[in-house]
């Protein structure tokens, strides 16, 4: 499952998505409404679900593209919501750049280490997240990583968990 909105960073959803594709993996990307929705640099995709719609026990896996998209993910409760019960449900979740704002908004960075883009790395620490400055950090089922430059730390875990799950 892919949580966005307009504005997200491009690569930071095409290049997860396609690399789960390749696996022969199902992806749903869930909006705040259906129909398509544009990057940041003009690609476009279909979102298959509104975030009303989700129901988190449904995936496996939780992805959370940057960019300007989760300033607006993040004020969906049922957003919020998808992303803390798969956190609790020890699901993946992976989060890149600014994918951490639906982190600290569902309120599960407490204790856990994590990294994001810089400009919100103080947002993460006020979360009671331990930032570190890395291409990417896991923390149990936590994966996240800084900007596009992490992409292949960030998919490489990605795939990791992936290959945990039953």
């Amino acid at each position: 499952l892919i949580l966005a909105a307009d504005n997200f960073e491009d690569s930071e959803l095409l290049v997860p998505l396609y690399r789960l594709l390749e696996e022969g993996d199902e992806v749903a990307i869930a909006a705040p409404e259906t129909g398509d929705i544009t990057g940041k640099h003009g690609y476009t995709v279909e979102a298959d679900l509104d975030f009303g719609d989700v129901d988190a026990g449904d995936y496996d896996m939780l992805v959370l593209p940057g960019g300007k998209a989760p300033e607006t993910v993040r004020l969906d409760d049922s957003a919020v919501r998808v992303t803390r019960e798969m956190m609790e449900a020890g699901k993946p979740v992976a989060s890149i750049c600014h994918g951490a704002q639906v982190l600290i908004s569902a309120d599960v960075l407490e204790g856990r280490e994590a990294t994001c883009w810089m400009a919100i790395r103080d947002d993460v620490r006020a979360a009671g997240a331990e930032y570190r400055d890395a291409e990417v950090v896991v923390d149990d089922n936590l994966i996240t990583s800084r900007f596009p430059g992490d992409l292949p730390a960030f998919c490489r875990e990605m795939m990791r968990a992936r290959e945990h799950l039953a």
